[in-house]
């Protein structure tokens, strides 16, 4: 946020205004799955590029962001929008700004994937396979698996993968396997962890990313949320994204796209790392400011 501030990614965000605020809400329940789960995202426009930002359910109706706060981003520049005080418009913001910069094209480093027309759980399955694929993991090694969507358990087990399952909202898992809600107090318990994009809105990404670019832990991250964010983080703690702006695949039954970043998938050497030459924002002068 703050080189975007200071004008060092693209254009200066004091010139850039919001065109277009909007939430969407959705509640899911797949035919043949016991349980079901809601989506709540701000949207934030910016010329061609949509930026969003995924909260707990009940946020957008009932909490604060139901004050004024969509109203507020419609029309305002980008740059008062970085210094709100809630974080998921700061965070889908931040995205509509990199969106718009840095689009998810070959030449920024981004590998599309299509996503075939079909049912809602059709689609969910055909993400969650090419979410997995970006995940390097041996035999007998464990996934820490922040943000639970069953999808994505479903391919792991269909490859023998062992995972935890970590989400706020605690539960069980379509399986029955219980869901644990503190992420931090499993990362010495896994050798990978792949991880939604809403950690971003909620200020669990960065402990994540920390821890793995200390130990050397292979960080998968799937992203509807800051999209366009956490694929500026490879190298820096993060190996792999799965990167999905606006519409998500829940919203229609139609084909689609996903775009891959990472382990071989639509970077350049240089992404690896961390060398100026591929990173997508062109200036990467060290890593810690970069991770800032």
């Amino acid at each position: 946020m703050s080189r975007v501030l200071a004008g060092r990614l693209g254009p200066d965000p004091r010139t850039l205004r919001i065109a277009v605020a909007f939430t969407t809400s959705q509640a899911v329940r797949h035919d043949g799955r016991r349980g079901g789960y809601r989506n709540e995202v701000l949207s934030l426009r910016l010329d061609r590029a949509v930026g969003s930002c995924a909260v707990e359910p009940g946020a957008l109706s009932d909490g604060a962001l139901s004050e004024g706060a969509v109203d507020d981003c419609a029309g305002a520049d980008v740059a008062r929008l970085l210094e709100h005080p809630l974080t998921p418009v700061r965070v889908a913001a931040l995205d509509a700004y990199l969106m718009h910069v840095t689009p998810h094209t070959p030449e920024n480093g981004a590998l599309p994937r299509s996503l075939p027309a079909g049912s809602s759980v059709e689609k969910s399955r055909a993400r969650a396979k090419a979410v997995v694929e970006l995940l390097d993991v041996r035999p007998g090694q464990t996934v820490l698996v922040v943000g639970v969507v069953n999808s994505l358990l479903e391919a792991l087990r269909s490859r023998g993968v062992p995972y935890i399952p970590c989400d706020l909202k605690g539960g069980r898992t379509e399986w029955g396997e219980p869901i644990v809600t503190d992420a931090l107090a499993e990362l010495d318990c896994c050798d990978a962890v792949l991880a939604s994009g809403m950690t971003l809105g909620n200020g669990s990404f960065e402990p994540l990313r920390e821890h793995a670019l200390r130990v050397g832990k292979q960080l998968v991250m799937f992203a509807q949320t800051g999209s366009a964010v956490l694929p500026r983080f490879l190298g820096v703690g993060v190996s792999a994204v799965c990167a999905e702006p606006y519409p998500f695949f829940w919203l229609d039954g139609g084909p689609g796209v996903i775009h891959r970043y990472g382990n071989g998938h639509g970077y350049r050497d240089g992404y690896r790392h961390g060398h100026r030459s591929g990173h997508p924002s062109g200036d990467l002068d060290g890593r810690t400011e970069a991770a800032l």
